[in-house]
């Protein structure tokens, strides 16, 4: 099959540049109202650029040491690292590390801040209730997560979002002290201002980051349709990772809530949590995209 037929989603590229360039103009407008009212900002940059890199540079391990993880060679899963392996010749980029999760939750993740140093991991419950060529739909997902930087993307794009959290909550508890440079009749009014504009800031960035990461979900099943050639395994894949989810109990399912933007499917029970709210799409939009993606396909 020849997987260069599809080229670009138009519509899905045009919405997640759109996210991407108001949430610039978001964080162009907050810079500029920190500036106008004097607000020495430079060391809250530091601490967010501190904490963003450490997650940048280390999420790999991070992942991999919050879902118990641990790297697996060839030798030990053979069949794992063989889909892996095609997979990325495939897809056009170096093969990631490749590592499993001892969980009943049947699920899958990708991290690492570019490809080169990329991890794929899966989870035991996910391999023993999948179908081969279900769990091979579910790699070329988390594959095309890879290839897409979305880590790198996520990760940029919440930048001044958490630099709006520490100066929301540093201005809650230390009121700015010595950080205006206007005089004192108009230092009460600064830190007013500037503690309103990091509430909105977050605000709005908050459901910016989460409409770009449903849109570069539903770019990851597009990819992971295409990769394969089918379609109709992902959406059976996500329909059992889904049930199986249900099944698990709600303190694991806490357990592993940190984990949501990495998972394929979120781990959280179907009705518990709006779109709006979240990092996935529906499962519905999802099997939907899918579903016109097959007739494509047939049509061709």
């Amino acid at each position: 099959m020849n997987r260069n037929w599809y080229g670009h989603d138009a519509g899905l590229s045009t919405r997640m540049f759109i996210t991407m360039f108001l949430l610039a103009l978001l964080y162009l407008a907050f810079l500029a109202v920190l500036w106008g009212v004097g607000v020495d900002y430079l060391s809250l940059l530091i601490v967010a650029a501190a904490m963003l890199g450490i997650q940048y540079y280390f999420s790999d391990r991070l992942a991999l040491w919050s879902m118990g993880a641990k790297e697996v060679g060839p030798e030990q899963a053979p069949k794992l690292h063989g889909m892996i392996e095609r997979l990325s010749v495939m897809g056009g980029i170096p093969k990631p590390r490749v590592a499993i999760a001892e969980s009943p939750m049947p699920n899958a993740f990708a991290t690492g801040r570019n490809p080169s140093k990329a991890v794929v991991a899966v989870t035991t419950a996910l391999m023993d209730r999948l179908e081969d060529r279900e769990v091979e739909a579910v790699l070329a997902h988390e594959l095309t997560h890879v290839k897409n930087r979305d880590v790198t993307v996520i990760t940029l794009a919440s930048f001044f979002s958490t630099v709006a959290f520490f100066i929301m909550r540093f201005s809650m508890f230390s009121g700015f002290g010595g950080y205006g440079r206007r005089d004192r009749d108009q230092s009460g009014q600064a830190i007013m201002l500037v503690y309103l504009a990091s509430v909105l800031v977050w605000l709005i960035s908050f459901f910016l980051i989460r409409a770009l990461s449903r849109y570069r979900e539903l770019a990851a099943d597009r990819g992971s349709a295409i990769l394969t050639g089918a379609p109709s395994q992902l959406a059976s894949a996500l329909l059992k990772i889904s049930s199986g989810m249900q099944r698990i109990p709600q303190q694991d399912l806490r357990r592993a809530e940190g984990m949501n933007a990495f998972f394929i499917i979120p781990a959280v029970r179907g009705s518990s949590i709006m779109e709006l709210f979240s990092t996935h799409p529906s499962l519905e939009r999802r099997l939907e995209q899918l579903r016109k993606l097959e007739q494509q396909m047939e049509m061709r």
